[in-house]
């Protein structure tokens, strides 16, 4: 294994290596402006903007039922509900030599993910000595189970195989990286929304996530190591009643049918065999500003941001599911570890800075955001500025987080667009200023929380330096998960969702963040 100092070099080599490879999913190493600015906000992107909490009690619409939704009864796994429920479970376990997760599970009746789900680990690897926390019996039943395995399909007879055709491949859904590209997400590696075929930029991560990890240091141990932790690569995923707290309600307007910009399509010289995704209309201004909470437009949202894919690819798997579809509805999902937006803020949100386990994060070239944990590179993730111009210098500062944030305006100009104006003087040369911007109004106007909101489910402050004074402009997550890197949208520096809330669970209060 190279030396820590050299270790540190190749990683931030690569990581510029990572940045420089454009595709649809990261920016490249220097970002040009995106031209497109987020529907609904045209004006809006010219106007100062400011973050504010939202009531909590706010965060999810009115299910259309009055009567309360019955909670699906817990299930026990088979080995705990072997075990006597008065059984007196330790509440911790030091792991011992020769102990695997498999078999702690089997000793205290809990699946592999189960554990893991529960002590928060990202992966099978554990060590001697190691604390274990141990579920009680009704908190093992509250832990959702992994999303189902696809069944292998039973095997015909030959004669029955005969008078079938053969199926028509479909282009790019199972590529031979798509294996690898979620397990890299599991890893917390993240090259954004997952498509069909990953772009160039798939190729530095994969070589940053072995330069990392020794245990993945060539393409055999990674495919290996990759198989162990994602043997299926599809699971499935059925909307639940609840879903809809999140889910606006289908809108009278036909959807227009036209093809999402980065939509999977054909390898050269096949056909495409799917039609172009049904993409939701956009909301005006007016339309965004009436909305108690921005959820997410379409079921399909919901299911792609949930499972980390774009949404044209979601659409393409499951091409038998009808445009709008309902409770029950069963979807064919990448087997990622889900972004589960009903858990997304469970305390404790934002860990505590441990002396001992020094965090720190390093912003490269407005593309990427790499947080390390004494030293050890183990998260990256895809970021883009919301608007031409941000940028940051030297070393600022995490500071808290505000969750569920609204946006407010006065529609006021924002001062670094107002145009300057020649002054007379005595002197020979004309003197310039600049004119105070004026608020249109009285009163803020108010874009509600939600995960359509142009900032996303949650925001972290920055500030520059050593100060402790938020900046206008933070850490966020955003509206448009497939579209981040090409829109221009409010706010300041953009990351998924489901990534903005995995980062925010390694970013104390007083993490320096490093620009590069």
């Amino acid at each position: 294994m190279s030396s820590g100092p050299t270790r540190s070099l190749l990683i931030l080599v690569l990581s510029e290596i990572f940045a420089l490879g454009g595709s649809a999913q990261t920016m490249p190493f220097k970002p040009a402006a995106p031209k497109r600015i987020e529907p609904g906000l045209k004006n809006a992107v010219r106007w100062e903007w400011h973050v504010e909490p939202s009531d909590p009690k706010d965060w999810g619409l009115q299910l259309p039922e009055s009567k309360p939704i019955p909670s699906p009864t817990p299930t026990l796994s088979s080995s705990a509900a072997a075990l006597p429920q008065s059984e007196n479970r330790p509440v911790l376990y030091e792991v011992k030599h020769g102990d695997a997760l498999i078999l702690i599970g089997k000793k205290f009746g809990m699946t592999v993910f189960q554990i893991k789900t529960f002590n928060g680990l990202k992966d099978d690897r554990i060590r001697v000595g190691q604390i274990l926390k141990i579920p009680t019996l009704a908190q093992l039943s509250a832990i959702a189970p992994a999303p189902t395995p696809i069944a292998p399909a039973p095997k015909k007879h030959k004669s029955a195989q005969k008078k079938e055709a053969a199926p028509t491949p479909t282009p790019g859904i199972e590529s031979d990286k798509l294996r690898i590209e979620i397990f890299l997400d599991r890893e917390q590696f993240s090259a954004g929304p997952i498509v069909a075929e990953p772009g160039p930029t798939f190729t530095g991560l994969t070589v940053l996530y072995q330069s990392a990890h020794e245990d993945a240091r060539d393409d055999a141990l990674l495919e290996a190591k990759a198989q162990a932790t994602v043997p299926d690569v599809f699971g499935h995923y059925k909307l639940k009643p609840e879903d809809f707290r999140f889910i606006a309600p289908p809108r009278a307007e036909t959807a227009e049918a036209k093809p999402t910009p980065g939509s999977t399509r054909a390898r050269p010289g096949k056909p495409v065999s799917r039609p172009a995704p049904a993409a939701a209309k956009p909301l005006s201004y007016e339309e965004l500003m009436a909305m108690p909470m921005l959820a997410y437009r379409t079921p399909w949202e919901f299911v792609a941001e949930r499972f980390h894919c774009q949404e044209a690819y979601l659409r393409n798997l499951n091409d038998k599911l009808p445009a709008v579809p309902a409770v029950g509805a069963e979807f064919r999902v990448p087997n990622v570890v889900p972004f589960e937006i009903e858990k997304a803020f469970d305390e404790p949100l934002q860990p505590q800075a441990d002396p001992k386990n020094p965090i720190t994060a390093t912003v490269i070239g407005l593309s990427q955001l790499n947080i390390y944990q004494r030293g050890e590179l183990v998260a990256v993730m895809p970021m883009s500025p919301a608007r031409p111009g941000l940028h940051g210098r030297n070393t600022w500062t995490i500071l808290d987080v505000i969750p569920r944030p609204r946006l407010a305006t006065l529609q006021k100009v924002r001062q670094e667009l107002i145009p300057k104006v020649a002054s007379a003087s005595a002197s020979a040369s004309p003197q310039t200023a600049v004119l105070p911007s004026q608020a249109v109004l009285t009163s803020e106007q108010y874009l509600a929380a939600g995960p359509r909101n142009p900032v996303g489910i949650l925001w972290i402050n920055l500030a520059k330096a050593k100060s402790t004074e938020p900046l206008p402009y933070g850490l966020h997550g955003t509206s448009i998960p497939d579209q981040m890197t090409v829109e221009q949208s409010l706010g300041g520096f953009r990351l998924t969702n489901w990534d903005i809330a995995r980062a925010v669970r390694h970013l104390p209060s007083g993490t320096p963040l490093e620009w590069k």
